[in-house]
């Protein structure tokens, strides 16, 4: 990990959704207004004073930034339904080059931008020259070409990147590169005004069958330990990376997670 924790902590504020850092949500309870909750100072005459109990505090609850990346793909359509029929925050990292592999693609494209509840993104034009990982962030001035096409032929309303098979961050001070080689391409990017977004927690898949590694009750489980611990990268929200494809099949996975999180009296999405 880098030496730039204490930048995480300044980095809060340059999320998208209207600068999620400074959403407060929280969970108002009642005041309890039973003798339980009433001081009685006697004397010893008749009287009584009574002292009122403060009101207990306000329950703020812990933010998931839920994002989705390679899109548009078959698995696309289902995960935006699921997010429409629940009315929940999510964000779509994009890829180029699959928007215009089919028509299919493209109109699912289409149906992502008419949604005002949906954040889109940018994650380059080909993944990384079709996953050619090293020689693509060995030249970075490629890499910033590679995110500049992809966001001027979408036409992106944000800078806001992903770096596909690496997770990096550059938000402000934050500055975190998972695989030192990339951090000069990662400069690159952000010197071009692009602000990199990783991940603190990822829903794993297998890459052969695409089948989800772990449930949803074992991600939630991981999420309260990410959070126990504080290894978030930023104060608070925890970014959770997620891919569409994996959900072409197991649509319900998804589904019962968001459905928890909505329900959830610890835990809300951004």
């Amino acid at each position: 990990m880098d030496q730039t924790n204490e930048g995480a902590k300044q980095a809060a504020s340059v999320f998208p959704r209207l600068l999620l850092m400074v959403i407060a949500l929280s969970a108002c309870q009642q005041t309890d207004t039973s003798f339980a909750n009433t001081s009685f100072l006697s004397s010893k005459t008749d009287s009584v004073v009574t002292k009122e109990a403060p009101p207990p505090k306000k329950k703020k609850k812990k933010k998931i930034y839920l994002n989705f990346d390679d899109g548009p793909n078959r698995g696309t359509p289902k995960v935006h339904s699921i997010v429409e029929q629940e009315q929940v925050p999510v964000t779509f990292f994009i890829i180029g080059e699959h928007v215009f592999a089919s028509t299919s693609q493209r109109a699912t494209w289409d149906s992502l931008k008419i949604d005002s509840s949906l954040e889109l993104c940018n994650h380059s034009n080909t993944h990384a020259w079709h996953n050619n990982f090293k020689q693509f962030y060995d030249h970075p001035d490629s890499v910033v070409a590679d995110f500049e096409r992809s966001r001027d032929t979408l036409g992106l309303d944000n800078n806001i990147a992903r770096t596909p098979g690496r997770n990096i961050w550059r938000v402000d001070t934050l500055r975190y590169t998972d695989l030192k080689k990339s951090a000069i391409a990662a400069d690159s990017l952000q010197n071009a005004g692009f602000t990199i977004i990783g991940w603190d927690l990822e829903w794993h898949y297998d890459h052969k069958t695409f089948t989800l590694l772990n449930s949803a009750d074992d991600l939630l489980r991981q999420i309260d330990s990410v959070f126990e611990h504080n290894r978030t990268r930023t104060p608070d929200p925890l970014v959770v990376l997620a891919h569409d494809q994996v959900y072409d099949d197991a649509l319900m996975t998804p589904h019962n997670f968001i459905i928890n999180q909505k329900t959830e009296d610890k835990r809300s999405m951004i």
